[in-house]
């Protein structure tokens, strides 16, 4: 493994890649720590540290503590995976024929779609940085300071427009990430923003026990739990179904070409962390309605219910996340131009006439499998969360950011493989290699 890291360094381009990578996590890292001038520190982490198990806790793990510090990135990445979904879910109803035209256009439609895309962006991001500020203000720590001191209109719109400015200086440097880098870029400033918090858990864990506060045996048993899940996770991942696939020979001048057999894989779970993503944005939103009156009494009704240990709350979330992995399938995969390909190709399934009965056959196995995929995400998503609550355990254990972490880091070690099988190096693994997924969000 140690000989196939340094094979990464030894291809310039990778090794640039890599660099580039790198280096632009660090400039998200530094961003995040630095706070909006006017802020009260101590009251704000004292805020937050009151409401770590709640949903705004745990957007403030999304967001790698930047929401915490009120940092110049505190909005992160959510008001650009918004504009995606909203995008994405204008093209899949077919609502906007505009939108479908541009979708059929190959490139140039795609780079049209994008910047719409990041017009969306800078409104939901100027819409939504409104309202936190206006949350801001307002609140104050039991028995404390409050946050803003001295909420002036300068300070609405310094902190307005900092904010704004920090959401689209985010999705430029993901944009660039994943042209330039490795990986999608989006995806890994989250996966950064939640690994950053693994040092001062695994800490906090052990000053737990030595405080015994939790015991050895649960916390050893919490660590295999995890482990478990982790294992569960890749093996989900990189699981498939393979649809076999038989071609007939033909004569082609003097020669025959023809009659091999292969197979179609279509991934258990094709949306990988995308759908958790797509739904915990979706979700966020009523949180930014609830930002322009916090101190009202249905903003508190909606607040309980937004609770993450509400049950109704738990049934949304996993519901939102099922239909996104659909969702995703019905955008990426078209089982009619599948069929169309594999006919034109001179292929067939076994036992399935070609045409109309080939793609009626791959949609059959496509949703499925994605039943499958989808009632096993959701039920990561949801069942760490509620065994913490049922156990009272003292520290954040959430199987979002444990589907996050797996999926993305799963994705980018499979095209740093891709990368050095393609330069005649060896992959990571001695036997086999790393299933590769693609994916972007927002395009």
């Amino acid at each position: 493994m140690i000989q196939r890291v340094t094979d990464i360094f030894d291809v310039p381009d990778l090794r640039k890649r890599v660099l580039f990578t790198l280096g632009a996590i660090a400039v998200y890292r530094v961003g995040a720590a630095i706070p909006i001038p006017g802020i009260n520190g101590d009251a704000i982490r004292a805020i937050f540290e009151a409401q770590k198990n709640s949903l705004l806790g745990f957007l403030n793990i999304f967001s790698g503590g930047a929401l915490g510090r009120f940092s110049i990135f505190s909005m992160g990445v959510m008001p650009y995976i918004n504009a995606s979904i909203i995008m994405s879910l204008l093209q899949g109803a077919h609502v906007i024929p505009y939108l479908d035209r541009l979708h059929k256009e190959g490139e140039l439609g795609r780079r049209k779609l994008n910047s719409l895309t990041r017009y969306l962006t800078l409104f939901l991001a100027s819409f939504q940085s409104f309202g936190l500020t206006i949350a801001i203000t307002k609140m104050t720590p039991p028995g404390g300071a409050p946050v803003v001191s001295n909420p002036t209109w300068g300070f609405y719109m310094m902190t307005v427009l900092t904010l704004t400015a920090g959401t689209i200086f985010i999705m430029w440097l993901g944009e660039q990430m994943t042209e330039n880098g490795i990986g999608n870029g989006i995806s890994l400033l989250i996966f950064a923003g939640i690994v950053e918090r693994i040092p001062s858990a695994t800490f906090g864990l052990i000053q737990l026990i030595r405080l015994e506060e939790i015991g050895l045996l649960t916390a050893i048993f919490l660590v295999a739990a995890l482990v478990a899940v982790i294992i569960s996770v890749v093996w989900v991942e990189t699981a498939q179904r393979k649809i076999p696939v038989q071609y007939a020979k033909r004569v082609v001048g003097r020669k025959m070409y023809g009659g091999a057999s292969s197979y179609l894989p279509l991934k258990v779970d094709q949306s990988g962390v995308i759908a958790v993503i797509f739904a915990v944005s979706l979700l966020t939103v009523p949180m930014t309605v609830i930002t322009f009156a916090p101190q009202a009494p249905w903003a508190h009704k909606m607040m309980e219910f937004w609770s993450r240990g509400n049950w109704l709350y738990q049934l949304l979330y996993a519901g939102l996340v099922i239909f996104f992995c659909y969702f995703y399938n019905s955008v990426s995969i078209n089982p009619v131009d599948l069929a169309d390909n594999m006919k034109k190709s001179g292929g067939f399934v076994p036992g399935i006439r070609p045409g109309e009965p080939t793609a009626k056959y791959i949609e059959w196995v496509l949703e499925r499998i994605t039943l499958g995929g989808a009632l096993f995400v959701a039920a990561i998503a949801v069942l760490p969360d509620w065994l913490r609550q049922e156990w009272n355990t003292p520290f954040y254990f959430g199987g979002t950011s444990l589907l996050i972490v797996v999926g993305v880091a799963l994705d980018t070690m499979g095209q740093l493989e891709a990368h050095l099988i393609m330069r005649h190096y060896e992959g990571f693994l001695k036997k086999g290699r790393i299933q590769q997924r693609w994916f972007n969000v927002g395009s």
